[in-house]
């Protein structure tokens, strides 16, 4: 895990601070809305480009492992969210709006690195990767639709609008690229030079992004700091749930114990940051549902840690457990 990826969460809380700084100066304030869709376009176009749509189908080997990670993030998880939301976010819609965003959108980056620490199927994890992704951006306004019919505020154009420019616009544009680049035999451009370029900046972009959007309506933020706790249980309660289910439904399927912990990854880990580019677009004026979207990885990181720590220790104690029943035959 590189310095960036270690300390990903903590660059994207100081971006918070100083854009909640800078927010205090009215001519920042007046600017800083004009930087988010550019910093967001570049963040998602590297993002892009090192996704080629082809690659869906390679994802669809393990049938088995594919129907489970499926069924468990784009059918339960999402009621799941709005269920647990409906419980303890009721009061504060907005809230309740970012923490169903993060929880519908299954990570595509730091999930790999847990499921190698606990030595899981890494290549199964990342070739279900496209299909994952695809997916979230097909799905998140139409789950957005279906739940959140209790707040009223919400202009779905101004939603549809947002996830063209932010996402729509960069993905062809990065396939495009891709394509040209390929046509004219120059991947190498590609694949040594933009992709680990955007690799290394993407954070940059979307810390930039972040940054402006809490300068231009980080006052209203000051003023709503106690609610955020609220958070903090629903989140809790999702790792556990579908830790738990992960588990449970795949020793029902039989997986080996390397799928296992992969599912177990594919399910729990979320994509904040595409879910935060749209919330930023999408809703300018209501920076809650952009700070839901910042406390989740706040606490997901220790606790995919602590998973990752606890899936090694379940494993060790099942090989000590084989061993002692060897021994005694």
């Amino acid at each position: 895990m590189s310095f960036i990826e270690k300390y990903q969460t903590l660059i994207i809380l100081l971006a918070v601070v100083v854009g909640l700084l800078l927010g205090q100066l009215e001519v920042i304030t007046y600017f800083s809305q004009h930087l988010i869709v550019p910093a967001l376009f570049l963040l998602f176009y590297g993002m892009f480009l090192s996704i080629s749509l082809s690659d869906v189908r390679q994802g669809f080997t393990n049938s088995k492992f594919v129907k489970v990670s499926l069924a468990i993030n784009f059918l339960w998880t999402p009621l799941l969210a709005w269920l647990l939301g409906a419980m303890f976010l009721s009061d504060h819609p907005y809230l309740w709006l970012g923490f169903i965003m993060l929880m519908v959108t299954p990570c595509t980056d730091w999930y790999v690195i847990f499921t190698g620490i606990a030595k899981g199927n890494v290549n199964q994890s990342l070739a279900i990767l496209p299909i994952n992704f695809i997916l979230q951006l097909i799905l998140l306004p139409v789950y957005l639709y279906i739940f959140t019919g209790v707040m009223g505020g919400i202009v779905y154009t101004d939603l549809i609008k947002s996830i063209v420019i932010v996402l729509l616009i960069p993905l062809l544009s990065a396939n495009i690229t891709r394509k040209l680049l390929h046509a004219k035999n120059k991947s190498d451009i590609l694949e040594d030079k933009l992709i680990p370029f955007f690799s290394k900046t993407n954070i940059i972009f979307l810390s930039l992004a972040i940054a402006a959007m809490f300068a231009s309506q980080g006052y209203q933020l000051l003023e709503n700091v106690e609610i955020l706790l609220l958070m903090i249980i629903p989140i809790l309660l999702f790792f556990i749930i579908n830790f738990t289910i992960g588990q449970f439904v795949g020793r029902a399927m039989y997986l080996a114990r390397a799928d296992i912990v992969s599912l177990n990854f594919t399910t729990l880990a979320r994509n904040s940051p595409v879910a935060l580019g749209i919330a930023v677009v999408a809703f300018p004026d209501q920076p809650l549902v952009a700070l839901a979207l910042i406390i989740g990885p706040l606490l997901e990181l220790p606790i995919l840690a602590v998973i990752a720590k606890v899936l090694l220790l379940m494993n060790n104690s099942k090989k000590q457990d084989l061993a002692a029943d060897n021994k005694k035959d």
